[in-house]
């Protein structure tokens, strides 16, 4: 066992750096230690309503729901428990659809620079006559709240913006967005993947009806997510579900809930709110000491940096492909050069090709992206490292 123990250490002690937290963070170690409590202690089936098993069970997961619902400020019956943001996405986007051809309401708003889990859905319903107007966003990264304006009609059902772009890391004004749309029928849904527990005032506006959530985003597990609901009034948003077999979570997401994993996004969403002030301080401090040392070689930094997270990077140098960039470093720190969900088969990125970026930076694009938990990363000896590639 000795040995096996020294070999791992050896093995950890010269891994490269992981700084791919944008497409999923390492877990919290208090999330960890909840969801093999649950798994270990509680065996029940929230759905069982007839012992002492299943009635502790719903209370994991009421307990969950409501330490989600504290971070975005809506009541806990208004969080549905899904497998993750895209499975949100899909329920928002596609669920509406009955409602707007019923009341001849076939017009959605979204941007070009939204993830394939918003654009593909569109893409379904495009087919089905619904007429998507895709608001382009400027080199700043960011759309603007006055395209949306521009592009309302009376026939709008939806308007579908992302909180964080996940490849630039840019915010999308979705505050001001809320606000234009206020006396406006249409139904705002925000894909809250990169932001949710991060970027946390933008999505507590009570104008927003839908939000989806990951909880492998904000170091909970895998395979679970939720998406908020909210109510107008006292009415139910008008969304019908996109599988059926049991009628959980309100009738719009069936199935047995996972209750450790549901536990797991429950703390992280908690300690999201609870520690964000320290955790933005730690990721904003390595930020700053990653831009200067990439700045004393001349890189190209992608996006507006007044309106970037402090988590997320994306930067080219020109003439070196981003293939290239990723094989010499990969020793040293491990990055990614778009989507994690789009990158097995990799093609040039649609957010920069939407962004009016030139291709030749397209071409050079890497993305790093860090957390709290991040350990000291080498960012004068990676920018030299980079510097001898040219």
């Amino acid at each position: 066992m000795k040995s096996l123990s020294l070999s791992s250490a050896l093995t950890k002690a010269i891994d490269p750096i992981y700084l791919d937290c944008a497409a999923t963070t390492p877990i919290e170690p208090a999330v960890l230690d909840e969801m093999i409590r649950v798994w270990t202690e509680e065996p029940g089936n929230a759905g069982s309503r007839t012992h002492y098993y299943g009635t502790r069970a719903k209370r994991i997961v009421q307990s969950a729901r409501e330490k989600v619902a504290t971070v975005v400020c809506v009541k806990p019956e208004e969080v549905l428990f899904t497998s993750g943001a895209t499975e949100s996405n899909n329920i928002a986007i596609l669920g509406i659809a009955d409602y707007g051809t019923t009341y001849k309401r076939r017009h959605i708003i979204s941007t070009a620079i939204e993830h394939k889990a918003v654009l593909e859905p569109l893409q379904i319903l495009e087919k089905q006559g619904f007429e998507i107007s895709l608001i382009h966003p400027g080199t700043s990264g960011a759309i603007s709240a006055e395209a949306v304006q521009e592009a309302l009609r009376p026939d709008t059902l939806l308007v579908s913006v992302m909180q964080v772009n996940n490849e630039t890391g840019i915010c999308q004004p979705v505050i001001e967005i809320a606000e234009i749309l206020e006396g406006h029928d249409a139904y705002f849904h925000v894909d809250g993947a990169q932001g949710f527990g991060k970027e946390i005032e933008s999505l507590r506006s009570s104008r927003i009806d839908m939000i989806s959530i990951s909880a492998h985003k904000i170091f909970g597990p895998m395979g679970i997510g939720a998406l908020v609901v909210r109510k107008r009034g006292y009415e139910k948003l008008p969304i019908k579900p996109t599988q059926y077999g049991g009628g959980q979570e309100s009738g719009l997401r069936p199935g047995t809930l996972p209750v450790a994993l549901i536990s797991g996004l429950g703390v992280a969403a908690q300690l999201s709110l609870q520690d964000h002030s320290h955790r933005r301080k730690l990721c904003m401090d390595i930020r700053v000491e990653a831009i200067s040392a990439l700045d004393s070689i001349g890189v190209n930094i992608i996006g507006e940096s007044n309106l970037a997270v402090p988590h997320i990077l994306n930067f080219a140098v020109e003439g070196i492909d981003s293939e290239a960039f990723m094989v010499a470093l990969k020793d040293r720190v491990a990055v990614s050069n778009g989507s994690a969900c789009t990158s097995q088969n990799y093609e040039t990125s649609h957010v920069l090709k939407a962004m009016n970026i030139s291709e030749s930076i397209q071409n050079s694009a890497v993305r790093l992206s860090w957390s709290h938990l991040t350990p000291q990363v080498d960012w004068k000896g990676i920018a030299e490292r980079i510097n001898l590639l040219n």
